[in-house]
């Protein structure tokens, strides 16, 4: 319902930035905001106790990160909805807010009008993005192709479970030069210079 009343809590370390946020929702028709927490402990101390429906949080917080406070908090009342308002845009603070629980996520650049929207947004089930956040997310599912062979994949599976090169070319009946022209063509077709390297990022581009 538009007329209802949304109680919204802020918790930014800034003062100017928490200030300037608390008067203009609380300014606003349909908007409460009475608290506004400097950082993480004092928001995971009271949030619980007070009638708030979406929770501002910034990441970048002294002490608790805003990713920490959000997971306490999201524990003790699952009813609570939180919006992260960051200037993060990097891939593990986006995907690390979601999997915690955060509804939303937003850029510090939001103007004002548009944040009021997301909040009320975020309040009837919504879920708002930054664009360039969004971007981000629909890009991180597309499938990466694959770029090395069947054989290259099961020497690199073998290498990421510590089996050593003579043990792999044992297993999979290769002879040892053949398992390292093998290896050669991994690290060449991965950009990596080393096992390790390559282990992390097949794992990361979910190639094994």
């Amino acid at each position: 319902m538009t007329n209802e009343t949304i109680h919204i809590a802020i918790v930014e370390d800034d003062n100017d930035i928490r200030q300037t946020l608390t008067l203009i929702i609380d300014g606003s028709k349909g908007f409460s905001c009475k608290y506004a927490f400097p950082d993480g402990e004092s928001a995971m101390a009271s949030i619980a106790n007070l009638l708030i429906d979406v929770v501002l949080m910034d990441i970048d917080l002294p002490g608790k990160s805003g990713i920490e406070t959000t997971r306490y908090l999201k524990q003790k009342c699952p009813q609570l909805d939180f919006i992260m308002l960051t200037v993060q845009s990097d891939d593990d603070s986006i995907f690390e807010s979601l999997c915690v629980g955060a509804s939303g996520y937003l850029l510090k650049d939001t103007n004002p009008a548009d944040l009021l929207v997301h909040i009320r947004e975020v309040y009837n089930g919504g879920s708002p993005m930054s664009s360039q956040v969004a971007r981000r997310i629909i890009n991180s599912f597309r499938i990466i192709e694959n770029p090395l062979s069947d054989r290259e994949t099961e020497v690199l599976k073998m290498l990421s479970k510590g089996m050593s090169y003579k043990e792999v070319a044992t297993d999979i009946f290769l002879s040892p030069h053949t398992v390292k022209t093998h290896i050669k063509n991994i690290y060449a077709k991965l950009h990596v210079n080393n096992r390790a390297e390559a282990i992390y990022k097949a794992f990361k581009q979910k190639l094994i």
